[in-house]
């Protein structure tokens, strides 16, 4: 199963990454809709497209609105968006109000239940995060794979979702900061690196690929790599167009 990283970033989009956004496209599996959401029509190769939410803040649902060019001449029966029901009905209310945007979206409209669920074909089972207005987290198995998509928390290696994503074959973790700004990550509902490192290796996941950076360090090591592999070797760093076997 192949994975695509469509946006890498976290809060706005800089020169070289776009806000969160990860697919699945032999699934036809979209995990958030950032400003990376307007890469998904290039890769569609499914009748069918869900899109799951992790929260409703504007970096990780913005990309809802390039909904109407995605499905354009896609022959797309069916577009479904998964997420927690009072960010749904905010979304709606609030984002797609015909003040802000001008039609109407062809989707059905999702809210989550609390068990797992079967979506295209993968066991999908989410997870509540500590961030400000709330947050999920997702595990995806099937046959052969599974992967964890976490996403705007506070990482610790004794995290309430440590268990709820152990011995996954791919963690996709944010950090945002460096350890240096591990007291500004607390405080805004994200993570530094080590933290993110440890609670890796607490959940014998099989390989973490970091993202979500802060958009406003551009280096090419925006979080210190070298501080993740001390606690878990198997990390790499994500970047917009990143194609990943699972």
């Amino acid at each position: 199963m192949k994975l695509l990283l469509l946006g890498t970033a976290g809060y706005h989009p800089s020169e070289t990454r776009h806000t969160a956004c990860v697919m699945l496209p032999e699934a036809g599996i979209v995990l958030d809709a950032g400003t990376g959401f307007f890469r998904v029509r290039e890769h569609l190769q499914t009748p069918t497209l869900d899109i799951l939410l992790t929260h409703a803040h504007l970096d990780h649902v913005a990309g809802l609105t390039f909904l109407l060019d995605t499905a354009w001449e896609r022959g797309l029966s069916r577009i479904t968006v998964h997420g927690e029901a009072p960010k749904l009905a905010a979304i709606r209310e609030h984002l797609l109000s015909e003040l802000l945007f001008p039609a109407p979206l062809n989707c059905e409209w999702q809210p989550l239940g609390e068990r797992p669920q079967m979506v295209a074909g993968l066991k999908v089972t989410h997870f509540p995060l500590e961030h400000p207005g709330g947050c999920v987290g997702y595990r995806l198995d099937w046959p052969g794979g599974s992967m964890a998509y976490v996403t705007d928390t506070t990482a610790a290696a004794d995290a309430p979702y440590v268990e709820a994503i152990r011995g996954v074959k791919l963690l996709l973790h944010e950090c945002n900061f460096r350890d240096s700004e591990h007291e500004w990550a607390v405080k805004t509902g994200h993570s530094s690196t080590s933290r993110v490192a440890q609670a890796a290796a607490r959940a014998a996941a099989g390989r973490l690929v970091l993202l979500h950076f802060n958009p406003l360090d551009e280096s090419d090591d925006p979080i210190d790599l070298a501080a993740a592999r001390r606690h878990f070797p198997n990390t790499e760093l994500g970047y917009d167009g990143m194609a990943i076997e699972v």
